[in-house]
């Protein structure tokens, strides 16, 4: 009797990779013991920690199971350094050091309620643009995601437009982290919003929404961003996240309790997770959901990133 014959499984093709583009920072992280006090100390812990909102996404998205990427500039003086973390944290990084300017770097000053504020200079990371754009960094992506903080350079809004075009014309999906309302408030919201044309996805926070959509409402600012961009998912902290398609709210997603330490980051986390659930073919509230236990996550840890090591010198 001859055997019938055995029909292979399906081989289901693996998720495209996430390219993600935008800044690396060295963060200043400063816990601080006690509100701040004007001309004279205040007692606070101080660490350093590789950061910068496109690394803190791709290092959570890899952390997450995405086959991640990063194309960024960094200064010639933590190069080596950051490059380093990326790799351990499992991103392929794609980095053109800069021999004038300087890494960029921010001091995190972070209150006793885990909240933080940040004093930026953008340094190298200014300089990111068309010249460091390559089209093979799309080969095998599934989703390209740039950080906000692209968009605040007249070069790094000419290599996001190049970008956002190559994806389009691969017919790949793109989000946007808008990162900063102060920095959207000194561009302005209208040149914002015109550098972001033919994204299908915004990740902002509730401030972000608030400024980009007009609303004060969470739920109307997140119709509002989704009906002009297709997706929209708006960050609440502690409360979640709220998922908006078309116009119309699809969930709304609670919070996961956490010992918040550092929120640094918490935005960049949920982003990572969040897109690395979408490319497994998560639905939108499954990796709504994701994104949320993974920003839970990252606000018990200090600094930006799922890992860290020493510096080398």
């Amino acid at each position: 009797m001859t055997p019938a014959p055995v029909t292979p499984a399906p081989v289901r093709p693996a998720p495209g990779a996430l390219l993600v583009i935008g800044d690396i920072a060295t963060d200043i992280v400063a816990l601080l013991g006690a509100p701040l006090a004007p001309d004279t100390d205040t007692a606070a812990r101080i660490t350093l920690r590789p950061g910068g909102s496109a690394a803190n996404t791709a290092a959570w998205a890899a952390r997450s199971g995405a086959e991640a990427r990063l194309l960024s500039r960094v200064g010639a003086d933590f190069a080596s350094w950051h490059r380093a973390e990326l790799l351990a944290a499992g991103v392929r990084p794609v980095l053109t050091v800069d021999q004038e300017l300087a890494t960029a770097t921010v001091i995190a000053l972070v209150d006793m309620a885990a909240e933080r504020s940040f004093l930026t200079d953008s340094g190298a990371a200014l300089r990111l643009g068309p010249a460091d754009w390559d089209p093979a960094l799309l080969a095998g992506a599934g989703h390209l995601h740039l950080s906000g903080y692209l968009l605040f350079s007249t070069p790094g809004r000419a290599l996001a437009r190049r970008a956002i075009t190559a994806a389009r014309a691969a017919a790949l999906p793109v989000s946007v982290d808008p990162a900063s309302t102060g920095f959207i408030e000194e561009l302005g919201t209208v040149a914002f919003l015109a550098a972001i044309e033919g994204v299908d996805l915004l990740l902002p926070n509730l401030a972000e929404a608030r400024l980009l959509s007009g609303a004060t409402d969470p739920s109307t600012a997140a119709e509002r961003l989704s009906a002009a961009f297709g997706q929209a998912v708006v960050t609440l902290g502690p409360a979640g996240a709220i998922t908006a398609e078309a116009g119309a709210v699809v969930a709304r997603v609670p919070g996961v309790p956490a010992a918040a330490l550092d929120s640094t980051g918490a935005g960049d986390a949920f982003a990572g997770a969040f897109l690395a659930a979408r490319l497994r073919g998560a639905d939108l509230t499954a990796a709504t959901a994701a994104g949320c236990r993974t920003g839970a996550e990252a606000v018990t840890v200090i600094g930006g990133r799922p890992t860290h090591r020493a510096i080398a010198k």
